[in-house]
């Protein structure tokens, strides 16, 4: 199953000879963190064989990964089979560039690094939130909306953070928070955890996230032993 880490951003060099473990993520705050302890949890909802994973947070949050995220995973490329850099495009100061060419220019960034091709950026568009709106009642029960009238998307309509008839808000982490303001359900990265424990999988056709999971069964496929 994934390994937890709480660490934030020291560089650790393990020992020549060490045993490598499967993959190192570098993300952007503690929501993404838990929404990954999460995700990957669940190694049969991913279409994966269960992983030793490492999680780290840069304290620095989504700019400091956009900048010098390879940088700093370059560090591990000795210790972990594959290493994965996860942001938000909204807020990591890279907003001029197109989501998808930002991940791009990173990934060649990644193969010019002690990487090669064993490492690879998701550039979630525009935030996290994406992935929280889902079509599930787990996201409502989780946002404090069980049994709340009226029903959550009917609200976000009714305060203008959703299209009628769109599946998801285009601000989603404005609709979040204010979802959670509403129910007056306090903040806490933990939300993102409990969502991604128990969502469908499938439901999500985020862009991003359809990367993230096949990036994972690249690497890791379910019929493949550790």
């Amino acid at each position: 199953m994934a390994g937890r880490s709480r660490s934030r951003y020291a560089v650790r060099l393990e020992s020549p000879g060490m045993k490598r473990k499967d993959l190192i993520v570098l993300v952007a705050d503690d929501d993404m963190e838990q929404a990954l302890e999460g995700l990957l949890a669940r190694p049969p909802a991913l279409g994966i064989r269960a992983i030793d994973a490492e999680i780290r947070v840069h304290p620095q949050h989504d700019p400091a990964c956009a900048r010098d995220g390879v940088a700093f995973l370059s560090n591990f490329a000795k210790t972990y089979l594959h290493g994965l850099l996860m942001f938000d495009h909204r807020g990591s100061g890279k907003e001029k560039i197109d989501p998808l060419q930002l991940q791009r220019t990173l990934d060649e960034e990644f193969y010019r690094s002690p990487w090669g091709g064993r490492a690879r950026s998701i550039v979630l568009s525009p935030e996290l939130e994406a992935w929280v709106w889902a079509g599930s009642p787990h996201v409502a029960a989780a946002a404090g909306w069980k049994n709340r009238q009226p029903p959550l998307r009917r609200w976000l309509v009714s305060q203008g953070l959703l299209e009628e008839g769109e599946s998801k808000p285009a601000r989603p982490k404005e609709a979040f928070l204010a979802a959670l303001h509403e129910a007056r359900t306090r903040r806490s990265a933990d939300i993102y955890r409990q969502i991604a424990e128990k969502v469908s999988l499938r439901r999500c056709t985020d862009k991003a996230f359809q990367d993230f999971q096949s990036v994972l069964r690249g690497w890791f496929p379910a019929d493949s032993a550790p």
